[in-house]
């Protein structure tokens, strides 16, 4: 067996309609598994081969449900296809209560996948039996019964983030107030106070990736008491984003052409953020329009 076949883990994401298996999948994903939702079984076991041979492809999460119909009965044969093949698999099974399952489907106006011509407490009672089996070789079972969007979230983070900081992603980037205010931030700080290099000669027409621009931007006391408290709120604001859900955070910085300040600031917070642990995307918006022109 080869390397990258070993590597590979699958997680099967099962359970009662309602539990919380499409939230669940959207949080994997977060987390770095490839999912794919009401896969055929029979099709599991070579979709984690070919996954197996896609380079970055660690971990792969399928939602199988009885959405699946009569080809939810293959599952027990896909899953003795993946034992076979020496791939690392659990099964994760989410459930709650009958009264908290039929109050989440009349708020979503869906109809349950059984219900047809059944009431849907009967609907609730067949899906139960015919999962019983399955319920049982679960590795991991999760009552959703009495736990949020959020609370959801944060268990599964637990099971299967690997000791990751978080699963937020922080993208920092630089731009220009002149170029327009950007629209899909969640944080703006403007550091058009800081001392402005477009008024050095030698340094008005080079940008923020230049060494002397970087050092006259960084030398004054003024940054440096500006980003030792700029970094000491994210320390306290990161985690509680995190808490809260979040897997994303834009946070951008603006001067006023996007060319000096923002770009040695942003470069800055990012590694900063990327060394507390959080994964971390540096990108200057601006930035080319300089390069292109050759001003």
């Amino acid at each position: 067996m080869d390397r990258k076949k070993e590597a590979i883990k699958a997680l099967v994401i099962t359970g009662l309609s309602g539990a919380g298996k499409t939230q669940a999948a959207n949080c994997l994903e977060d987390l770095g598994y490839f999912c794919v939702d009401n896969l055929p079984p029979a099709l599991i076991p070579k979709f984690t081969e070919l996954s197996s041979q896609s380079e970055g492809v660690k971990h792969v999460a399928f939602v199988v449900d009885v959405r699946g119909g009569r080809f939810f009965n293959d599952l027990s044969r896909a899953l003795e296809e993946l034992a076979t093949q020496g791939v690392n698999y659990n099964i994760l099974f989410l459930e709650a209560g009958d009264n908290v399952l039929i109050r989440r489907f009349k708020e979503s106006r869906r109809r349950h996948p059984l219900q047809q011509n059944k009431a849907l407490p009967e609907a609730i009672k067949l899906e139960k039996e015919m999962l019983e089996e399955l319920r049982g070789q679960a590795d991991t079972i999760i009552d959703t019964t009495n736990l949020n969007v959020h609370q959801l979230k944060e268990e599964l983070v637990r099971l299967y983030s690997e000791g990751e900081e978080g699963l937020i992603t922080v993208t920092v980037f630089s731009f220009g107030f002149k170029f327009g205010l950007p629209l899909d931030s969640d944080l703006v700080f403007d550091v058009r106070f800081l001392p402005n290099p477009k008024y050095v000669d030698e340094l008005s027409h080079q940008t923020g990736d230049d060494p002397g621009v970087i050092n006259y931007v960084m030398e004054p006391r003024l940054t440096r008491s500006f980003l030792r408290r700029l970094m000491y709120f994210l320390k306290f604001l990161l985690p509680h984003y995190v808490k809260e859900g979040k897997s994303n955070l834009v946070m951008a910085i603006g001067c006023t052409g996007g060319q000096h300040r923002s770009v040695v600031v942003a470069d800055y917070v990012g590694r900063a953020v990327r060394e507390m642990g959080y994964r971390t995307i540096i990108k200057h918006r601006d930035l080319e329009k300089y390069r292109d022109s050759g001003v």
